[in-house]
């Protein structure tokens, strides 16, 4: 079940944000991902709409919009594959008419998943917090 974030789920949306993103960014150092925490909790997810998916009670996955940017989508590691993925960004894509999001180059498995759900890619930069490539890509409804 997706539904609105709330403050209760604010640590284990965190939770999943840091362990996926050590499982999926393993070519950048873990104490970067550890050192935005308060940045993630105070800023970053207040700023946004945040939606998690729900089984049993547990959050599984989550993703955040801020304004046309799909800003964060992360699943739980140990469940990944099985369509929280696609789902939540079914879910946003009701909620937007268009969609961009940045992706690091070096993150293959996620940049193939948003080509397979019909993002492509519409320029590059490079994360100037981290020094990464990234692919920025857009979604259009319609």
């Amino acid at each position: 079940m997706i539904r609105a974030f709330t403050d209760t789920d604010m640590e284990p949306v965190l939770d999943i944000w840091l362990n996926a993103s050590l499982k999926a960014h393993d070519f950048i150092s873990p104490s970067y991902w550890q050192s935005q925490l308060d940045n993630m909790r105070s800023m970053y997810l207040p700023a946004s709409e945040v939606y998690v998916w729900v089984e049993k009670e547990t959050v599984k996955g989550f993703y955040a919009l801020y304004e046309n940017q799909l800003a964060a989508i992360f699943v739980k590691p140990d469940v990944q594959g099985k369509g929280i993925g696609k789902a939540l960004i079914s879910h946003a894509k009701k909620r937007r008419e268009s969609l961009s999001l940045n992706v690091y180059k070096r993150n293959d498995i996620s940049y193939r998943f948003y080509l397979s759900q019909g993002f492509r890619v519409i320029g590059g930069n490079v994360d100037e917090h981290t020094g990464e490539g990234e692919w920025v890509m857009g979604y259009e409804a319609g």
